[in-house]
């Protein structure tokens, strides 16, 4: 906010309910949206911000966004590509962690007082463990190098075979060698729901499952039923198909459950770093200037 208040001829409106949104963009030409995640920046306020230029997200995800339209419209649609890649790879090893060696349950029996509960502990660590990686972009990479570190083999099945040291392997075969399971996929139409109950029946060896990408990739009923009935072993993410759940959502409820909320890319240095470089990208389009290489996602399509 510092940044774009010492901007020159800017005028900034922020933080307003919907009923002074619409005042503020039925009285004034918006040239420029900037969103978190939160905001819906859909068609129909695109129809109502006839001389928009761009919208800009702080992050990387675009699910809020109607980037077709926008497309079609010629507005930038601006992100902070490879911005979050070491935060959620870290998140994603911790809950790794969390669920291998049972350590939440752990910890949370210590506080308890309950220091004989070590005599009946169960857990195991990742070294020598197969690590099946979904998607192997900047995030997958990093939590590949990492895993490879703690002794892990990794395999990956991706939209397209890299240029990596880790065998490239059919999905049905990761979902059968896989003693852990990691999603870095980005949510599109070929990848919503595209863990159900038929690809968990083909998981041999009751993998832990991890997903830091997005909530919808896995069908949450089919999910839970692959918790009860012991298909998989245990099951870590900071997304859910619906965010905030519900008061008494099952899923978050279950025992071989951990669900942090949607935290991955809010470490202070990680936040500050994706809205610094977007607000300086949107205000180097429209002073004229060369934003950063590949902000602009849509810039292939305008």
């Amino acid at each position: 906010m510092k940044v774009l208040s010492a901007a020159q001829d800017i005028t900034l409106f922020e933080g307003f309910t919907e009923q002074t949104k619409k005042n503020v963009v039925s009285e004034n030409n918006i040239h420029v949206i900037i969103t978190r995640g939160k905001g819906q920046v859909n068609t129909a306020l695109l129809d109502e911000c006839p001389h928009l230029r761009i919208i800009a997200r702080c992050g990387v995800g675009l699910d809020n966004i109607d980037l077709k339209e926008a497309t079609i419209r010629g507005i930038k649609v601006i992100n902070a590509p490879n911005s979050n890649a070491s935060t959620i790879a870290e998140h994603t090893i911790a809950l790794l962690l969390l669920l291998q060696r049972n350590l939440y349950s752990s910890i949370s029996i210590t506080k308890e007082g309950n220091w004989n509960a070590r005599n009946k502990y169960q857990g195991d660590e990742v070294n020598g463990k197969t690590l099946g990686i979904l998607g192997l972009g900047n995030i997958g990479k990093k939590v590949a190098a990492i895993a490879t570190v703690l002794g892990m083999k990794v395999i990956y099945w991706s939209a397209k075979k890299e240029n990596v040291p880790y065998p490239f392997v059919p999905f049905e075969d990761l979902l059968k060698q896989s003693n852990c399971i990691s999603i870095h996929l980005p949510l599109t139409p070929k990848t919503k729901n595209l863990l159900d109950c038929f690809t968990f029946e083909k998981m041999e060896k009751k993998p832990l499952l991890i997903n830091t990408a997005r909530g919808k990739i896995i069908d949450q009923q089919a999910l839970f039923q692959a918790l009860d009935t012991e298909l998989i072993s245990g099951f870590a993410a900071d997304v859910l198909a619906t965010e905030p759940p519900g008061k008494n959502d099952p899923l978050v409820a279950h025992p071989k459950a951990l669900i942090t909320p949607h935290i991955g890319s809010l470490t202070a240095t990680t936040y500050r770093q994706m809205c610094l470089q977007t607000v300086r990208n949107v205000l180097a389009i429209l002073e004229g200037k060369e934003p950063d290489e590949g902000c602009i996602f849509n810039l292939a399509q305008l």
